[in-house]
């Protein structure tokens, strides 16, 4: 793969109109305000990202958990560009030096996809198909269908928000460039070979447009003709992962400091482990040097340290590795080749969230009130779309907006129409719902 075909502003839907832009280096920028001003984009202030919503302690949901991933990718792909520029002085007057705008905005989509409730969510849509009453659907529907409904992905469906038509909307969805919807798919094949991991990333339905994309770009095909679907990751992909990983992990250490899940000093242990002896010293005399006496302004101050620290060496890593990443042969994620300490510093922080964060009792707690309430909308909601003739499924399909074509001659469409549906409520709208369909709550009570 080489850079200058990989980094393109050409849009989807808009291929014709190509020629006639001459702004170029404005395009990647405007892929990001249309994010930031786009309704999914706002909606995920109310979905989880790890913890239920902790009345007067704020701690992450996906919206902020998105703008900072967003500003460490910005980081990350401008520290790669100068790099590269100077290795490579021939991208300096290209797109290439671009792409901390592009990197930064794929960070701002990568969750759009995911549903209420997070994981928990994507399991209950999963295992509705898999384990519960929809399992009649398998002999209903094309095995391909069936594949992505009993995989379905956040990632995936993040790549059909962008890219899909929906009813009354225009071709080529949110019309994004061609490298930026290519950097949010982390997983570039069908979901027939999810494997046990259950990843993909496109469904069969966005399959054609995200072949498409990927020849344009040069990226790598795996596969060969009549086999399903496998690509090599867009380069920047790699940096896009580098910024959830290390945002999530800092981030979710920080939350379960002010949630009072970690003690300050296990904090300070996990946050001061990316650092030898002699920075570790300097850090904490800067925190006496300035004053700082409370805990949480401390663990602030640290935290920053530990991201700016994994950012620079991610980076780092990237360059070292450009060669195999153009190939498509550099193996796992970036996080996985970082030096020490700083790699076992991470490896300790996943190793306390599992133990202590993602299976305490707050975060169990929403992950099995939302896996219920994700069960039952799939339930009712499927029921409406098989049988669309009944007369409480014309209710239930009368309350879901008119972009999801629920009301399709074709049931494969109608089951979609339900998962795009469900999938994109936000975690109170989908309890709302909830509610209102179990007779829990009326407006007039």
């Amino acid at each position: 793969m080489n850079w200058q075909q990989l980094i393109s502003n050409k849009r989807l839907g808009q291929e014709e109109r190509h020629i006639e832009r001459h702004d170029d280096r404005s395009e990647f920028k405007r892929d990001y305000d249309r994010l930031i001003f786009s309704a999914p984009f706002r909606r995920m202030q109310n979905k989880t990202q790890v913890f239920p919503l902790p009345g007067s302690i704020f701690v992450h949901n996906r919206l902020t958990h998105s703008l900072e991933v967003a500003s460490v990718g910005m980081s990350l792909g401008n520290d790669v560009a100068a790099a590269l520029t100077k290795k490579h002085p021939e991208l300096a007057d290209t797109l290439f030096p671009e792409i901390g705008t592009i990197v930064s905005t794929a960070c701002l989509a990568h969750d759009m996809g995911n549903p209420p409730f997070g994981h928990s969510g994507e399991k209950a849509i999963q295992t509705f198909f898999t384990e519960g009453k929809g399992s009649y659907l398998k002999e209903q529907v094309s095995q391909k269908l069936w594949d992505d409904i009993t995989h379905f992905e956040g990632n995936a469906n993040a790549f059909r928000l962008l890219a899909h038509r929906f009813k009354g909307r225009r071709d080529g969805g949110f019309v994004m460039t061609y490298t930026t919807l290519a950097s949010i798919v982390k997983y570039p094949y069908e979901s027939s070979l999810a494997g046990s991991h259950g990843k993909f990333g496109f469904f069969n339905t966005e399959a054609h447009t995200f072949k498409k994309i990927a020849d344009e770009l040069g990226i790598l095909c795996k596969s060969k003709p009549g086999e399903p679907l496998v690509y090599a990751r867009h380069p920047l992909v790699y940096l896009v992962e580098a910024a959830d990983d290390i945002c999530y992990e800092i981030m979710d250490i920080e939350d379960s400091h002010k949630l009072k899940i970690l003690s300050f000093e296990k904090t300070k242990e996990l946050l001061l482990g990316f650092f030898d002896e002699t920075i570790r010293n300097s850090i904490e005399q800067r925190i006496i040097d300035e004053g700082i006496t409370d805990d949480n302004e401390k663990v602030i101050y640290m935290r920053a340290c530990a991201i700016g620290k994994l950012e620079n060496v991610c980076a780092h890593t990237f360059i070292e590795h450009e060669e195999e990443i153009l190939n498509g042969t550099f193996q796992g994620c970036l996080i996985d080749h970082i030096p020490e300490p700083q790699h076992s510093a991470y490896k300790r922080c996943t190793e306390v969230s599992i133990q202590k964060i993602y299976k305490s009792k707050p975060v169990l707690d929403v992950e099995l009130s939302g896996f219920k309430i994700m069960e039952t909308l799939m339930e009712i909601m499927t029921e409406a779309a098989v049988h669309p003739d009944r007369f409480y499924s014309r209710q239930l399909i009368s309350r879901v907006s008119s972009q999801y074509d629920i009301t399709s001659s074709d049931l494969e469409t109608r089951i979609m129409a339900v998962i795009d549906y469900i999938s994109g409520m936000t975690d109170v709208y989908a309890l709302d719902i909830y509610q209102k369909i179990n007779g829990i709550s009326l407006p007039i009570v």
